[in-house]
């Protein structure tokens, strides 16, 4: 009786002063206790652990599909503990995909470039959870995701279960793109993963082995030691660059007799190498191949791939040339996972190479889903499809005209909202619309200090052609993972605000700014020490020097501490020793 007049008299207190309320106070007593909720109203210890976990399921349910850039920048940048936090992949694990040609042929250990990602998740202390499956369906009407174990039960399946979800990260990824070339899924390699490394560096030791047998004719051992590459990107450049290299300073020392009998083809459908850098690049990439002895064909498309030979079709002639090989390795781009196709196909995004979304990384028609990284791509909205809008906020006299003192007032949401603004007016180097402004009214016939709606559609018509896809790569998985992190960390905050700051909006309304990519540069290794970079700026650098920036900047990107410390004792082992030729 005299506990429950004492509880009746504390609750009562809480009642009378709310600032008392908001105290949690906990009673120690011998035998049991008495715990003060936030609220106000006091709970034996057993009800304290069920209002603990109600305050749990008020969160709202986040679930991340992939452990590859996009997602683990997600996780690794997430600071809100608003959230409960599931993370779904079929490797439990985060790799540093841009050193796996140096996997390939032991530059770099394996276990090196991995980060358990349940070590990532625990350094952040937001008790998120994590489970080793794949996804193979997703209801978005439903709001849940149906997921297959990676391991298998004692009968030989696998167990699958469903995770409903309040908010959705596709960050799956994307399979290499054989283009329905027949053979390709049998007979050759991949280079997206750790395991396709691994086989990859197995394989070539295979081949040397093979080749070493007693009895095997000479046209034999040509097959058996000529490696194609399919694709003159910079995956299939930098791992020919490492092949090359690991056969002339490792392998060839330890199969003496062997090493006349390599050769390594480089097949490209284009007219060039690394398309995307600047010539320069290209002409010292394919000169150095040249002098190393590596075979590059370009204008060269594979038709077909069987267990001992690649077909291919010469753009120039239209001949069919079939070619023997030991290890054929595709690396022509990348194409969408079979989820995502189907859940492309359940939300009406029919005909697409990867999901379409708005600036802000949220899936068209999915205002509770988002796709990043290579599984997704940025659907930008046209400058021109916005025009009258844009022209009626501007005009805030209503004249039907506008002039420079109207353009100067809106011309940061402009080129906010629209980014190919900005990138046209740097290609042809104007600094400001002003300049953009006289650069119309000197190519008008009459020269006018305001402009109509009609030539204002004149001088944005050319703006919308500077648009073009992100590239599929880890800076730009990266980049979308931390900004759709900090979008949630402060997505609570700005729930007031579901304007958000931009004026011109057209149908994508959304509380934040729009996702911007910041490229920070490229590398493409080319073996011998060599490397070739191109910064921002322009700034084109080729040799040695590049090669220790390469290792620098690599380096500082790595996920932990932990496997900087690895990968560099890889380098420096490798720099002494040689690259390990074990099979294992």
């Amino acid at each position: 009786m005299r506990w429950h007049s004492f509880y009746t008299r504390a609750s009562q207190a809480f009642h009378d002063h709310p600032t008392i309320s908001k105290i949690l106070i906990v009673f120690t007593l011998s035998g049991g206790g008495l715990v003060a909720s936030s609220n106000g109203r006091l709970l034996y210890p057993s009800a304290y652990a069920d209002a603990v976990q109600q305050d749990d399921c008020k969160k709202k349910k986040v679930v991340v599909l992939g452990t590859g850039w996009a997602g683990t920048s997600f996780l690794k940048n997430l600071k809100s503990s608003s959230y409960d936090v599931h993370v779904i992949s079929p490797h439990n694990y985060f790799a540093f995909t841009p050193l796996l040609p140096s996997v390939t042929c032991g530059t770099v250990e394996a276990r090196s470039i991995v980060e358990p990602i349940r070590t990532i998740t625990k350094k952040k202390g937001l008790g998120i959870k994590f489970r080793e499956a794949e996804c193979y369906k997703i209801d978005a009407e439903k709001k849940v995701v149906f997921c297959r174990s990676s391991q298998n039960t004692n009968l030989g399946g696998r167990e699958e279960f469903s995770v409903d979800y309040d908010y959705l990260i596709i960050a799956m990824g994307a399979k290499s793109n054989t283009f329905n070339t027949p053979g390709v899924e049998e007979y050759a390699h991949f280079l997206k993963g750790v395991e396709d490394a691994q086989r990859i560096r197995q394989t070539v030791i295979d081949c040397f082995e093979r080749a070493s047998l007693p009895n095997l004719s000479e046209e034999e051992k040509k097959r058996t030691l000529h490696f194609v590459i399919v694709g003159g990107g910079p995956t299939g450049v930098e791992f020919a660059a490492e092949l090359h290299d690991f056969a002339v300073e490792d392998l060839g020392v330890l199969y003496p007799s062997l090493k006349d009998y390599v050769k390594i083809t480089l097949l490209e459908a284009g007219d060039h190498i690394l398309n995307m850098f600047d010539k320069r690049i290209t002409a010292f990439a394919e000169e150095k191949f040249q002098r190393d002895g590596i075979s590059v064909k370009t204008g060269s498309m594979v038709v077909k791939v069987s267990d001992k030979e690649i077909s291919t079709k010469e753009r120039t002639t239209g001949e069919f040339v079939s070619v023997p090989y030991g290890m054929v390795v595709w690396s022509t781009g990348i194409g969408p996972r079979p989820q995502v196709v189907d859940f492309m196909k359940q939300i009406g995004q029919t005909n697409r190479r990867a999901l379409a979304t708005d600036e802000w990384l949220r899936v068209e028609g999915c205002d509770d889903v988002y796709a990043l990284g290579d599984c997704a791509t940025i659907n930008q909205r046209r400058v021109m499809e916005d025009i009258a809008v844009i022209f009626s906020k501007a005009d805030k006299n209503k004249s039907g005209t506008l002039g420079l003192q109207d353009f100067q007032e809106v011309v940061g949401d402009i080129c906010e909202r629209y980014p190919q603004v900005a990138l046209y007016l740097k290609r042809n180097q104007m600094k400001n619309f002003a300049a953009l402004l006289k650069k119309s009214q000197s190519d008008a016939q009459n020269h006018t200090a305001e402009l109509d709606i009609e030539t204002f559609k004149s001088v944005l018509s050319e703006v919308d052609s500077q648009m073009k896809n992100l590239p599929a790569t880890a800076q730009v998985a990266a980049q979308q993972g931390e900004y759709l992190a900090s979008c949630f960390n402060r997505m609570e905050q700005c729930e007031k605000y579901p304007e958000g700051p931009l004026r011109f909006r057209g149908t994508g309304r959304h509380r934040f700014h729009p996702f911007r990519y910041k490229h920070f540069g490229q590398f493409a290794p080319l073996g011998g020490e060599q490397a070739a970079a191109q910064l921002p700026g322009d700034w084109i650098s080729i040799g040695h020097s590049s090669q220790w920036l390469w290792y620098s900047v690599y380096a500082s990107k790595l996920v932990s501490w932990r496997t900087r410390f690895l990968v560099i004792s890889d380098w420096g082992r490798r720099f002494i020793f040689g690259r390990d030729s074990s099979r294992i």
